[in-house]
């Protein structure tokens, strides 16, 4: 996954989003963190892994794909709003849990310490866990990176149409 490819492209789409909106000045860390967690909820709605009460299938992979790749946006858009975009991250092995409720409880643990710290090594423990959460739902770097192309571009095309 060419990490240096996508914060480029996030950072033309933050861009061009606080210029349309008269942003340019404002801080989003908040807005952004609490987009993640959204973003996050509405991955885990779509796996369906907590639902213990019920036997509708998770929707089919290519939704939570498109939903994960979402919650990239906004991680590296916050990694950029930090001047993190720059930067060299290396995983050297992604711990996978074995189990998706706990994978999503511990992303969201990792959101919260970037909150309360939002250094580079906490934004790095996020990127990374957010990371070992795509391999828990069986994602590999280069859809990832496919899908995540793919949803930049729509979310370009509604920015023009007046999202």
């Amino acid at each position: 996954m060419d990490l240096k490819a996508m914060f480029s492209m996030q950072k033309e789409l933050d861009s061009f989003i606080k210029k349309e909106h008269g942003l340019e000045k404002e801080d989003l860390i908040s807005q952004k963190v609490l987009a993640l967690l959204v973003e996050i909820g509405e991955l885990a709605n779509e796996t369906r892994c907590f639902k213990f009460w019920s036997l509708k299938p998770s929707a089919p992979r290519e939704r939570i794909l498109e939903e994960f790749v979402d919650g990239v946006h906004f991680i590296l858009s916050l990694g950029i709003e930090l001047g993190y975009d720059q930067e060299e991250f290396i995983f050297e092995e992604i711990k996978v849990e074995t189990d998706n409720v706990q994978a999503f409880i511990n992303i969201y643990g990792q959101v919260n310490s970037f909150w309360n710290d939002p250094s580079i090594l906490h934004f790095h423990k996020l990127l990374e866990g957010y990371l070992g959460l795509a391999q828990n739902l069986g994602f590999h770097p280069e859809e990832i990176e496919q899908a995540y192309r793919a949803k930049n571009d729509v979310n370009f095309q509604r920015q023009h149409e007046g999202y």
